[in-house]
């Protein structure tokens, strides 16, 4: 079942803000197994030039999928989860998300195309502080399984 077109453009708005702190952080850090001291230690973020602990660059995945999880839900869409993978990732930062931080996502869908027999759509997420300061822009590309043979085949 192809994923629905006429969404592109749609938006999904954070349900509330998130406060970023620094045991989040290290328990990310952690996670992906990253010693950089500037996520842990308060003095060594200090001494690199950050007012707080910053978050590992891929952090903003925790805070966009407030957006993405509406996606998945979003019957509109007619995404089929069990086929779907998460093919590609990027971040654009304005500034590093710190302790501290709270913020609000954005997510667009930004494109959905065909790709042989599988459909790929984009999502941008625009992650901001409460007061209105962008910090990050991330764009994730999942990859739909089969989803285009599926319709084909009708």
């Amino acid at each position: 079942m192809t994923i629905n077109r006429d969404l592109v453009g749609r938006v999904y708005e954070s349900t509330e803000p998130y406060e970023v702190t620094r045991g989040k952080i290290r328990e990310f850090a952690e996670a992906i197994s990253d010693p950089n001291p500037v996520f842990r230690d308060t003095a060594a973020a200090k001494e690199a030039g950050y007012p707080d602990v910053i978050a590992p660059p891929t952090f903003p995945i925790v805070m966009g999928m407030q957006g993405t999880g509406q996606i998945f839900v979003d019957p509109a869409v007619n995404l089929e989860f069990s086929g779907v993978l998460h093919s590609e990732q990027r971040f654009r930062y304005t500034r590093p998300v710190q302790a501290g931080d709270v913020v609000t996502t954005t997510t667009t869908i930004s494109a959905i195309k065909t790709i042989g027999r599988h459909e790929a759509m984009t999502l941008e997420s625009e992650i901001s502080t409460v007061q209105g300061e962008h910090l990050v822009t991330a764009t994730s590309t999942l990859l739909v399984r089969g989803s285009a043979e599926q319709d084909a085949k009708k």
